[in-house]
């Protein structure tokens, strides 16, 4: 009778490498900011980076294909008053990026294909709710123009970027700071975990706890929590004797965990990088030098250890790859850019496999960049899979697509009720028709201006392209 000792997976070989010097982003200052957030943000077509930046917020956005060392005078993205805290790209529209900031403000910004001349200051549009410093962010899996908040207010606000309203704001169930949040697999549930040593599971819509559990790891350092694609809940944190710890959770019976396991001694928090499709997680803690990643199956002990990745060089952030941004010619299965203090390094996991053909098991259907709702229909209940593509000819990216920001007139809005206090300058007696000529006014310099900026966007894209074509 044979017993078999080894666990049979496909992802048992992985291993990763990181590119040639030359692939790399050199010269980039990173933020040196305190946070426990990745500082790193990809697509399939750009890399952004929270950069240091005198006077206020920054980060910086590169084409994927623009390697080796960055000019210093590259254009960044600057708007916010004080520093960038989070970046995340969103997933139905690779010129859009979101970034919140400790100025208290979230702002949306559209990314042009080609490289500016200049930096790009104005966002499409400015999102204010939150009374303290904004230090998460994260788009909605499937409905389109869905963003989230999370500020140090412990006040969790979802937005509806078409239009720039606040649809809903959590503000009554966290106590204390809100440490990391986190969509399920269709967006309808949220995850987030708290100083209050809470792991609290959210129904967004209804605006109630559906489940939650008291320190499921006994350390007072920050846990980080995430949804599995069964619906089971993943979490990090420390033990009592300051170990780092993973467990798996089932919503359903909160108080056992599935799979408890210590792993090192060490003060950096492990964020959680997690690809559904193969249902493997990996580990990058700000101040080590590996990724440590496992995979979760339905069998005991249901977190297995894969593998190791090690450097010499600690990592300051790190950015994921979405699986439609991978080379499936060469069976990579994930990608990451570590960031360095001056530089960005992108590490390369890949399964080991003779064939050159196209790898199904792999690379099963994965969410697409096209949402499954519409902001509306999310907010009235509706909730739907992510649409799948398939990746067996490899993604193209699509072109620029425009976001589109339909905001109510506030003009419309009745003056609020009760006693106005007038400036000492100003003429309480204006007549209407003379207010509506200002207002015309106005109008017209907006379009001026409108126009004036188009044509020297235009004129920048032309530029652009001749100088490419020079080299």
């Amino acid at each position: 009778m044979s017993r078999r000792v080894v666990r049979q997976s496909k992802f048992r070989h992985v291993f990763g490498q990181p590119v040639k010097a030359d692939q790399m982003y050199e010269d980039i200052r990173v933020s040196k900011v305190t946070c426990d957030s990745s500082f790193c943000a990809v697509n399939p077509k750009f890399v952004a980076i929270i950069v240091e930046s005198g006077g206020g917020g920054a980060f910086i956005v590169l084409p994927l294909a623009k390697t080796g060392r960055v000019d210093k005078n590259h254009p960044l993205v600057t708007g916010h008053t004080a520093p960038v805290l989070d970046i995340d790209w969103c997933p139905h529209n690779d010129n859009v990026i979101a970034s919140a900031s400790e100025d208290a403000t979230v702002m949306v910004w559209q990314i042009p294909d080609y490289v500016p001349m200049r930096n790009i200051t104005e966002p499409v549009v400015t999102l204010e709710g939150h009374s303290k410093r904004v230090s998460i962010i994260s788009w909605h899996p499937t409905a389109r123009n869905v963003l989230l908040s999370a500020g140090c207010d412990n006040l969790v606000i979802l937005w509806n970027v078409g239009t720039g309203e606040m649809l809903l704001a959590l503000d009554d169930m966290h106590t204390d700071l809100i440490y990391n949040v986190g969509w399920n697999r269709n967006g309808s549930l949220l995850v987030t975990t708290c100083k209050d040593k809470k792991v609290r599971i959210i129904d967004p819509r209804k605006q109630q706890v559906v489940a939650e559990r008291f320190a499921p790891h006994e350390g007072l350092r920050p846990v980080r929590a995430i949804f599995t694609r069964e619906g089971h809940i993943f979490t990090t944190g420390f033990t009592r004797m300051s170990q780092r710890e993973l467990g798996l959770w089932d919503p359903n019976n909160f108080e056992e965990p599935i799979a408890l396991q210590e792993m090192d001694t060490s003060n950096g928090v492990l964020l959680p990088f997690y690809d559904a499709d193969s249902s493997i997680v990996y580990l990058c803690g700000k101040g080590d030098s590996s990724i440590r990643y496992f995979e979760i199956t339905d069998e005991a002990p249901y977190v297995h250890y894969l593998n190791t990745y090690s450097s010499k060089e600690p990592q300051r952030g790190m950015g994921f790859m979405p699986k439609r941004g991978l080379d499936v010619s060469k069976c990579e299965i994930a990608r990451f850019f570590k960031l360095h203090e001056r530089k960005c390094e992108p590490i390369v996991m890949t399964v080991p496999r003779k064939s050159d053909l196209f790898q199904d098991d792999l690379y099963p259907d994965t969410p697409g960049p096209e949402p499954a709702l519409e902001a509306d229909e999310w907010l009235s209940g509706k909730d739907a899979e992510p649409i799948l593509i398939s990746l067996r000819d490899g993604y193209v990216s699509i072109k620029n697509r425009e976001l589109k920001v339909v905001k109510k007139n506030i003009l419309d809005n009745k003056p609020p009720p009760g006693p106005r206090r007038s400036h000492s300058g100003c003429d309480p007696n204006v007549s209407q028709p003379a207010l509506q000529e200002v207002l015309e006014e106005i109008r017209a310099l907006k379009e001026t201006v409108q126009a004036h900026e188009k044509r020297i966007s235009d004129l920048e894209n032309k530029l652009c392209q001749f100088t490419n074509g020079t080299d």
